[in-house]
């Protein structure tokens, strides 16, 4: 049963090193790891030699007839059991060292990922029309045709509101201010027609992606600690995690944690998988590391609803699904007629579960810069090992871990700031999507077609 971290630090210990070395890791715990694993790997022969020599004694032992002899026999196997009990606690703390090494180490990279920082982040490809205030051109085409995608764009000689004076000022649909009394800072309330546009994009993403035969699920909200462990890189987020008091429960920032965990311990025939999933629920962020930044407006805030996608796949399968679900994240965002580029994430600023990661960023004119709307990634067996989740084969039941994989479909408070931005006239006034006025419409107090300005006093 092969994990890729282990069997490249047998097979090949240098590219598991050149792999931490494009994360700008350190790569000396290859070393202590492969160190250690040498010496659990001659116990394990030595453990096993006394093994076979205690077989034979047994065997001995069963075919004397002299008394004598066999007690001798007896007593020499019995010590053998002590040295081999010895032995064996010996490996397993062996075990126990490495694997705590190990599962210190990120993922493997990708050989397409580009290597470096986030400077590196490499955008692919662009679909749609942004609207680009003029005085705003040369920063959109050094996001674009610089970096060696082609977009369309229509000039405008209007700067868009920004969508925090939107939801409060221009609309009068939001009020972060008194969220931030008596919640905090990145909480804020929502009204009328913003909270109708807020489910219907989750209706939608949800529509959408049952369509294409992915099971709906609505997961715990809450993990124990220790799963939460396995399913994230728990040292490095363990300060953006809300956690129950007096209780071993924290809230999930996604629900992919809770459905990457929901088949903990199990095998899977392989001719059940891929197993596809579409998972909505809250989402509970403590952006610790965020500082000052987007502290107006409901871009990056505590709680939020999300529509995510997640696989578990054969080995074999995963690269091909991590592009299925790419793509539907796109589709979702070529319906809400949303400008956008797919950014190819770098070795440097992947997170550790990811071995390849996609961004879809979408052109936000009141800001003028692409902002991050989705994040696609194959995680290949990273989550999947710690949480014991395998695969089976037909021919030979060999075993294996299955691959995990997730994405974005909406994320509906940014998803709302996009609309927003791109969606608005003149006058404040902010067009529906199409796609989303048939979940509207069985409603008699939702929007119809457009959210209108407040009317002023």
């Amino acid at each position: 049963m092969s994990w890729i971290i282990l069997d490249l630090l047998r097979k090949n210990p240098d590219e598991l090193k050149s792999h931490m070395r494009k994360r700008f890791i350190d790569e000396s715990l290859v070393d202590q790891a492969y160190q250690i694993d040498l010496e659990w790997r001659r116990v394990l022969r030595e453990v096993e030699e006394l093994r076979h020599k205690h077989n034979e004694i047994s065997e001995a032992v069963a075919r004397t007839k002299d008394p004598v002899e066999r007690s001798s026999l007896i007593n020499k196997a019995k010590e053998l059991l002590t040295i081999i009990s010895e032995k064996e606690k010996v490996l397993k703390e062996l075990e126990n060292r490495r694997e705590e090494i190990l599962l210190q180490l990120p993922n493997i990279v990708h050989d397409d990922v580009p290597v470096g920082d986030e400077s590196a982040n490499k955008p692919i490809r662009a679909w749609g029309v942004a609207r680009v205030y003029r005085e705003d051109l040369d920063v959109f085409l050094s996001e674009t045709r610089l970096k060696g995608i082609e977009m369309n764009y229509e000039i405008i000689d209007w700067r868009p509101v920004g969508h925090a004076d939107m939801l409060e000022y221009v609309l009068g649909l939001g009020n972060t201010e008194k969220a931030s009394e008596v919640a905090g800072s990145r909480f804020y309330y929502l009204f009328d027609d913003l909270v109708w546009l807020d489910m219907a994009l989750l209706w939608y993403a949800i529509d959408v992606l049952t369509e294409k035969g992915y099971t709906l699920v609505l997961p715990p909200y809450m993990l124990r600690e220790e799963v939460m462990k396995a399913v994230t890189d728990y040292s490095t987020l363990r300060d953006a995690i809300y956690k129950i008091e007096n209780e071993d429960l924290v809230l999930i920032g996604t629900a992919e944690h809770s459905i990457a965990a929901l088949h903990k311990g199990e095998e899977i025939d392989e001719d059940k998988l891929p197993l596809k999933y579409v998972g909505i629920s809250p989402c509970f962020r403590r952006e610790a590391g965020a500082g000052n930044r987007d502290l107006k407006g409901i871009f990056r805030v505590h709680q939020f609803h999300k529509v995510e996608q997640f696989i578990f796949s054969l080995p074999e399968q995963s690269w091909e699904l991590h592009e299925e679900i790419t793509r539907n994240a796109e589709e979702l965002f070529q319906g809400l007629e949303l400008p956008y580029r797919v950014v190819d994430i770098a070795s440097g600023d992947l997170g550790s579960p990811a071995a390849r990661k996609y961004d879809l960023e979408i052109w936000m004119p009141a800001q003028a810069k692409f902002r991050e709307m989705v994040s696609s990634s194959n995680d290949l067996d990273w989550q999947s090992y710690r949480l014991k989740i395998r695969f089976v084969r037909k021919r030979g039941r060999v075993k294996g871990y299955v691959h995990t994989l997730n994405s974005t479909a909406i994320a509906s408070t940014r998803t709302i700031t996009a609309i927003l931005e791109n969606k608005q006239d003149r006058e404040g006034v902010v067009e529906i999507p199409k796609v989303l006025r048939k979940y509207l419409e069985v409603f008699k107090k939702a929007p119809k077609d457009c959210i209108y300005p407040r009317k002023r006093s």
